[in-house]
């Protein structure tokens, strides 16, 4: 599918200077400042707050793109729930992600239950437009709840240690979690989430693909992706 075009007017910077700063910000986690002085060594004067705007503005258009140009997801999805706070309140970041490390889809959610589980899936379920062949859980009794009024034959396992393909995906965003320093509020997370799982899951390398020749081609697709997912109108 054809990337939309992203409308860049109005502002004194180039599109690819713009998209070059939501680009390093996103993917190696670096605060605002890091971004600005990075931009500054090259010549390019843009303050953190510039460059803030720049990430809240056209970050979720690049996402949007880029999630138009992926492939049909593995059909073995991974579920898993962790715990963020957002101004001293514990929410809960669901996440999905299938059986080659890709981030289907993240809810923030206020509660670790039953109902917020049947919303995961009814939204993947929706989201992708298939029902998937396992589903790999740890032992919350919540999946299994909702997994028996949403779809009631599908194959579920329920181990702590089979669920290692989602755990292991949070540490990127532990790390520029620690970065950022705190979330300012639930809609404003959700919408970061949504961004940043997009743009890893263009770069991040499959764990099926693992010769650095085919890393080299997999980096090569990624920043094709990328130009594409940026081009201005």
């Amino acid at each position: 599918m054809k990337s939309s075009s992203i409308c860049y007017k109005r502002h004194r910077f180039p599109p690819q200077i713009i998209a070059r700063a939501v680009w390093l910000y996103v993917l190696f986690n670096l605060s605002f400042r890091e971004v600005g002085e990075m931009l500054l060594q090259r010549g390019i004067d843009a303050s953190y707050e510039t460059v803030r705007r720049w990430v809240i503005k056209f970050g979720p258009l690049v996402a949007r793109n880029l999630r138009q140009g992926q492939g049909r997801p593995g059909d073995v999805w991974h579920l898993d729930e962790v715990a963020v706070r957002i101004s001293g309140r514990k929410y809960w970041l669901w996440r999905a992600v299938d059986q080659h490390g890709v981030v289907l889809d993240e809810i923030l959610q206020s509660k670790r239950d039953k109902r917020a589980a049947k919303r995961l899936l009814r939204r993947l379920m929706k989201r992708l437009g298939f029902i998937p062949k396992r589903i790999i859980t740890d032992k919350l009794r919540s999946y299994g709840a909702a997994k028996r009024e949403v779809a009631p034959g599908l194959d579920h396992w329920s181990h702590k240690g089979l669920n290692n393909r989602a755990e292991n995906s949070y540490p990127p965003f532990r790390k520029l979690e620690r970065t950022m320093q705190s979330h300012r509020s639930p809609g404003g997370l959700q919408r970061f989430v949504a961004t940043h799982s997009a743009i890893r899951n263009c770069f991040s390398v499959p764990a099926r693909r693992r010769s650095a020749l085919t890393n080299r081609y997999h980096r090569l697709e990624a920043l094709d992706a990328w130009n594409a997912a940026t081009q201005p109108v």
